[in-house]
């Protein structure tokens, strides 16, 4: 079974990335990254545990690797 990433792990690695926070909405946050192209990633908040379904999506949504968030 893969590794699970919590939510502050995950931030981490997106801000390490250039990514930086726009807004929240109840329990999602929105973090942004301009450059080649605005990429948006959305992000639960306070979860220890991040299903490997959504931790793919936010990787797909960001564009970095499973090694970038280590």
């Amino acid at each position: 079974m893969p590794k699970l990433f919590s939510s502050k792990i995950i931030i981490k690695a997106l801000e390490r990335e250039g990514f930086v926070f726009i807004s929240q909405k109840g329990s999602h946050a929105k973090y942004r990254k301009h450059g080649s192209g605005v990429l948006t990633v959305i992000v639960p908040m306070n979860k220890k545990e991040i299903p490997y379904g959504t931790f793919k999506s936010i990787m797909r949504q960001s564009r970095l690797e499973e090694e970038d968030f280590k």
